[in-house]
């Protein structure tokens, strides 16, 4: 078996951008992936603003001591047009209007005393003093978002803010799914004796759903070797990557290997982990004739089988699908940024595979672990906050600091 490390290694190593680009609304761009630099045509703010509701005055006409009495000369709302500032008076003006010019510091309305059309001003400001100067944000001709961004909410105000109304994309990503067993039931449907509903097919559409993939779903295949190599067929001719669920182990019904083996190739089966051994990557081949155009370049569509358990099959989408989706869809940093955290428990046995255990940050910062960690409980990933990074024959004691992966890093 692979270590998780070595198995990472080959997926990432096989994945690359899928071709295909397009330009969409920004208010529709949220979690895809820019193809091309987003450069500013402008300066943000594009003139000097007034950082506070207040009065803007020349440094220059105040008296030593800071107080002196001036006549306000104009008002400045937000979105109008100043006139310069006429020496020896001051301008009202409020929040992200313009400074007028002539005026170099604003004085906040809390430090004056207005009375009739004076004011009164009882503090010295430093020039500058709460003007937010031209491009003080973003400078014309600035790169503010590189391709490879995955675009998130900000993100997409940031772009708003320098006027752009559309933005270029990369596709979306292509994924096939389907799962295998004959136990499987849907909600809804009759429960029958040995049989289980599918909570597989709800946690994986959503995990690809939520990394912006446009998804497939050719729902539950029989356990049959036929059916699964038809289904197999028919699910590589229009995507970048087919992904299934259970069937990949080596039962006398597990059938996707086989079936991969016979329509493709497997390049990578079992992997030293815990839950999650039965993982597979490889492809499948494609007949050009009938693939699309976007999914033409290649002969090939990638596969990964992930197993049944729906612990393992959460875990190992994160820990591997989820990058190998980011990468084909054009990011470029893709690994999530772990935490080192105290173990706030004990676990005397250790495992000949890298664990990984699901735990939560306690009131005190420190981690608590979920105490039956078998893959078979779905509770413990609602329960948890994240995965503890547990190497191979390593016991855990009470104190000793941990790699942590929170699901804020792999939900996202």
């Amino acid at each position: 078996m692979l270590s998780t490390a070595e198995a990472l290694a080959t997926l990432l190593s096989a994945a690359s951008p899928i071709p295909g680009t397009e330009s969409i609304p920004t208010l529709d761009a949220l979690n895809r992936v820019l193809s091309a630099d987003v450069t500013s045509p402008l300066d943000v703010p594009p003139m000097n603003t007034s950082s506070m509701d207040g009065y803007a005055i020349r440094t220059e006409d105040l008296a030593t001591d800071g107080k002196r009495r001036l006549p306000v000369s104009q008002r400045i709302p937000a979105g109008h047009a100043p006139e310069p500032l006429k020496p020896g008076t001051a301008a009202r003006i409020f929040t992200g209007a313009t400074v007028p010019p002539g005026a170099d510091a604003i004085v906040m309305q809390e430090q004056t005393e207005a009375t009739g059309n004076e004011v009164t001003i009882l503090h010295s400001p430093a020039p500058g003093e709460w003007i937010t100067a031209q491009g003080a944000d973003i400078r014309s001709g600035s790169t503010i978002l590189p391709a490879g961004t995955r675009l998130t909410p900000q993100a997409l105000g940031l772009a708003a803010s320098v006027g752009c109304a559309e933005l270029n994309v990369r596709r979306r990503v292509k994924v096939a799914v389907f799962f295998t067993g004959d136990e499987l039931t849907m909600p809804g449907e009759p429960l029958k004796p040995g049989a289980i509903y599918n909570s597989n097919r709800f946690t994986l559409r959503g995990l690809l759903e939520k990394l912006g993939c446009e998804v497939t779903d050719y729902g539950i295949v029989s356990d049959k070797l036929d059916a699964t190599r038809a289904t197999l067929r028919e699910a590589a001719q229009a995507h970048d990557l087919i992904l299934t669920c259970g069937g990949v182990s080596v039962g006398e019904e597990d059938h996707v290997k086989p079936a991969v083996e016979a329509e493709g190739r497997l390049s990578m089966w079992q992997i030293a982990m815990k839950p999650g051994k039965p993982l597979a990557f490889g492809a499948v081949r494609r007949a050009a004739q009938q693939a699309d155009a976007a999914a033409s370049a290649s002969a090939e569509t990638f596969f990964i089988g992930l197993p049944g358990n729906p612990v393992s099959s959460f875990a190992t989408f994160l820990l591997f699908v989820r990058p190998f989706v980011l990468l084909l869809a054009g990011m470029q940093t893709v690994a999530p940024r772990a935490l080192s955290l105290r173990a706030d428990f004990t676990q005397k046995k250790a495992d000949r595979r890298n664990e990984f255990l699901r735990a939560r940050i306690n009131p005190a910062g420190g981690l608590d672990l979920f105490p039956n960690q078998s893959s078979a409980v779905l509770t413990s990933t609602v329960w948890g906050d994240g995965l503890i990074d547990n190497p191979p024959n390593h016991a855990i004691s009470a104190g000793e600091t941990v790699r942590f992966i929170p699901f804020s890093e792999l939900l996202n």
